[in-house]
């Protein structure tokens, strides 16, 4: 009887395990390749499956998930025939789980490899300065040819970044030469600008000052000739008002006889300072010259008020 218990208890344990081990249940975004006596048999994907004691067996468990696989660095030789190492990141996911088992023995290997020779095609026809920036367009071209290779592996390729790329370090040195010249070439210019806009502004200065001084210097000349000309027609009018009253005294009574003892007075005051300034003076051989200047004088303002009278 105990024999029997253990013997039966056995069996059942052993039963047990052998449907714990074929019942199977395939969690979210998997999917796992059944085998059927070495023969591929279906595809089980997330949910609770159970399968064939000796019969069945899980062959290939697949993720369907957006994998990224770290692609190693590798050295390529650009169009200039400078080595750079570059390495970059392979974002794929499988579609087709029976071709991801069956077409290919490692879809992931294979995938890198091509990523990789296809990276150094693009980076050899490529210059060195090209390759920093054109990132995009070797991105898609890795793309585009590892996603064409690897369709009947039932493996779709989403997207290649690259993530270094790095020249030996005597370009780097030259390199950052370059950016430094350059960087000293931007200061230059950005100084010779400034001290050229410096002048501009100072040489517009002094045109402007220029300009307003001349504008002064013509608002006072013009000033001054217009205080001139007041000047010289006041003086005009006085000069005219004497003259006039002049003219009207000697047209009055006694005024003839005025202006010739005026004539008198005046010629012997000039010929008294002529003896004062000179040791030696001419006299006149005949006094009477003098009544004779004055006569002529005096028969000059006659004529000239006979006119003035005849003119009224």
């Amino acid at each position: 009887m105990e024999i029997s218990t253990i013997i039966y208890s056995g069996i059942g344990v052993f039963i047990l395990l052998v449907l714990l081990r074929y019942i199977k249940v395939v969690p979210q975004r998997s999917a796992y390749i059944i085998e059927r006596l070495g023969k591929y048999r279906g595809t089980i994907q997330a949910g609770f499956h159970i399968l064939i004691p000796f019969f069945d067996r899980v062959a290939y468990k697949h993720s369907l998930k957006e994998q990224a696989i770290d692609v190693d660095s590798q050295s390529c030789i650009t169009r200039d025939n400078i080595t750079v190492e570059v390495d970059g990141i392979l974002y794929i996911q499988i579609f087709d789980p029976k071709k991801a088992s069956y077409g290919i023995e490692d879809y992931k290997f294979a995938a890198i490899q091509l990523a990789q020779t296809t990276m150094r095609s693009v980076i050899g026809k490529m210059e060195l300065d090209k390759t920093f920036e054109e990132r995009d367009n070797i991105n898609t071209t890795i793309v585009t040819a590892v996603d064409k290779a690897s369709d009947p592996w039932g493996v779709k390729v989403s997207r290649y970044e690259v993530k270094n790329i790095t020249p030996p370090q005597s370009i780097k040195d030259a390199m950052e030469k370059q950016m430094r010249a350059e960087r000293e070439k931007r200061a230059m210019i950005a100084e010779s600008e400034g001290e050229k806009q410096a002048k501009i502004n100072v040489a517009d200065g002094d045109k402007q000052e220029l300009i307003k001084r001349s504008e002064g210097e013509k608002q006072k000349r013009i000033n001054e000739a217009k205080g001139k000309a007041s000047e010289i027609e006041e003086v005009a009018n006085a000069t005219a008002n004497g003259i006039r009253a002049i003219s009207d005294a000697i047209s009055s009574q006694n005024g003839l006889d005025a202006v010739n003892l005026r004539i008198a007075e005046q010629y012997l005051n000039e010929f008294g300072k002529l003896a004062k300034e000179n040791n030696s003076m001419i006299i006149p051989s005949d006094l009477a010259n003098i009544s004779g200047m004055i006569a002529t004088a005096s028969s000059v303002f006659k004529n000239s008020q006979n006119k003035s009278e005849d003119k009224k």
